[in-house]
């Protein structure tokens, strides 16, 4: 799971195994610490997002510190961080070759950290061409 600020800041989540509803509330918990202010999250619909116990987190949390836009259905492309996966995939880790998940996980955590010290590139991944995201935000701090 992952998360992108317009000015460059780039949160993941990534376990072993599938993530469910619960460790989407422990993201949302750990970016409300990162992040300070009020957050607008656009999500794409994937089920874990949609699940109960999700929509009754993000209604404890209100509306005025997190407000949820869903993307519309089989729409990647409109969803920033889309693009960092994609980045990540094509450029900081291709034709890379692992042993094991342990060392894929390894390499993909030196590659986020590649991305993030590359202050340009997050921010391009809202202005894709075939992304219309000018007026979007992934997460964005109202400060």
């Amino acid at each position: 799971m992952g998360a992108l600020t317009t000015t460059g800041q780039v949160y993941t989540l990534v376990r072993q195994d599938s993530l469910t509803g619960l460790e989407t509330i422990e993201f949302l918990e750990h970016l409300g610490h990162q992040i300070k202010g009020a957050a607008l999250v656009i999500w794409d619909r994937s089920p874990i997002h949609r699940r109960a116990l999700v929509t009754e987190f993000i209604e404890a949390i209100g509306a005025k510190n997190l407000q949820v836009e869903l993307l519309p259905p089989y729409a990647p492309d409109l969803n920033p961080v889309e693009w960092l996966w994609r980045h990540l995939k094509k450029v900081e880790m291709a034709n890379l070759a692992c042993r094991d998940l342990e060392e894929l996980h390894g390499e993909f955590h030196l590659a986020v950290g590649r991305v993030r010290g590359k202050p340009r590139l997050v921010p391009s991944f809202f202005e894709e061409p075939t992304c219309p995201c000018d007026s979007l935000t992934f997460l964005r701090n109202a400060q």
